[in-house]
């Protein structure tokens, strides 16, 4: 198997775009969340404002009633019989100024999107510069699962339903983590581009890995959810959360994304018995990087059981879905890392 090393630069200059993509997106949405209005202080403005302008146009109609001589009326009720009255001319519609953080908040979106197209060529060419299947090693997992978290969000955005206002706002809390792993892909768990271990030479890879990666970077979106919708019923801090969307467009975010998450992860821990069995002669041996995907899995479970039982439906469920994201990054790091198993050499899940 030869290296391209060639395209391993070009994949690592994509990698190096991406990140500050990114960083200016998570800026604009910054600017759009801290430059928008309180939803207490936008619905105070609506209301005023076409009572404002019906007001107004009542004093002008006034105005020209009353400025009409009397004297003037008998003779223009008189050549109004012979002149045809003019249609009135129907004013055109304004078109609705955005507001400066709505513009921050379109161009964040827009970053976003070019963001993840970088994002993509990145692992692409890293595929083609190894010939294999771009999940690897850490470097190569971290960063898919930073895509998948941020294909998540755009999904998100473009599923929201309108009424749903201030979600777009909630990018700088997504980016932040999803910036946080990338950088500490690109210095710490940096690897060369090179071939896999003899034992990764398997489909299992594509399968597994590639499920496990999509899983994970889903939950992310759902965790970052859940933490903000407790802020939010908290109401403290108070200058933040009161931007932060309702606390019900919050907590049904992070239930619908970890609906389609779930079954993503159950199915990637199948997958990994699987291979396990067929890699080591065993489907299940509780190695610490099982140990812990497994306590993942359940407490998720537990998560979405804690959403149709009465007096956990959404305290009590939003807590536990916090656990799961800590469990997924614990997973993610500590135990390829630092504690050794059997899934050390390659630091996959």
């Amino acid at each position: 198997m030869t290296i391209d090393p060639v395209l391993s630069s070009y994949s690592d200059m994509l990698f190096q775009g991406t990140v500050v993509v990114y960083l200016l997106a998570m800026a604009f949405y910054a600017v759009e969340y801290v430059s928008a209005r309180s939803p207490k202080v936008a619905e105070a403005a609506e209301v005023a404002q076409p009572a404002a302008v019906a007001a107004g146009s009542g004093t002008a109609d006034l105005g020209i009633v009353s400025a009409e001589p009397a004297s003037m009326v008998g003779s223009a009720s008189s050549a109004s019989a012979d002149v045809p009255v003019p249609a009135a001319r129907t004013p055109k519609p304004e078109r609705p100024r955005r507001s400066r953080a709505s513009r921050f908040g379109r161009m964040a979106v827009s970053l976003t999107i070019l963001g993840v197209l970088l994002h993509v060529g990145s692992i692409a060419l890293r595929g083609f510069a190894t010939d294999r299947w771009p999940l690897g090693n850490m470097y190569e997992y971290t960063s898919a699962v930073c895509l998948a978290a941020m294909v998540a969000w755009l999904v998100v955005l473009q599923r929201v339903s309108p009424t749903s206002k201030g979600v777009r706002r909630l990018g700088v809390f997504v980016l932040a983590p999803v910036l946080t792993l990338m950088v500490l892909a690109g210095t710490v768990l940096y690897a060369q581009a090179a071939p896999v271990v003899p034992a990764l030479q398997s489909y299992w890879l594509v399968i597994h890995v590639t499920t496990v990666t999509l899983a994970t970077g889903l939950f992310i979106v759902p965790g970052i959810a859940s933490i903000l919708y407790l802020c939010k019923r908290a109401g403290k801090p108070a200058r933040f959360a009161e931007k932060l969307p309702a606390q019900e467009t919050l907590d049904r975010l992070a239930y619908r994304t970890t609906v389609v998450a779930f079954p993503m992860y159950t199915f990637a821990v199948i997958c990994g018995a699987i291979w396990a069995e067929a890699a080591w002669g065993r489907f299940w041996g509780w190695d610490p990087k099982e140990t812990v995907a497994f306590v993942a899995w359940v407490v998720y479970a537990a998560y979405l059981h804690a959403r149709a039982t009465s007096g956990w439906r959404h305290v009590g469920a939003a807590w536990i879905n916090i656990v799961g994201l800590a469990t997924v990054i614990f997973n993610l790091f500590f135990v390829n890392m630092v504690i050794a198993g059997l899934h050390s050499y390659a630091g996959l899940g």
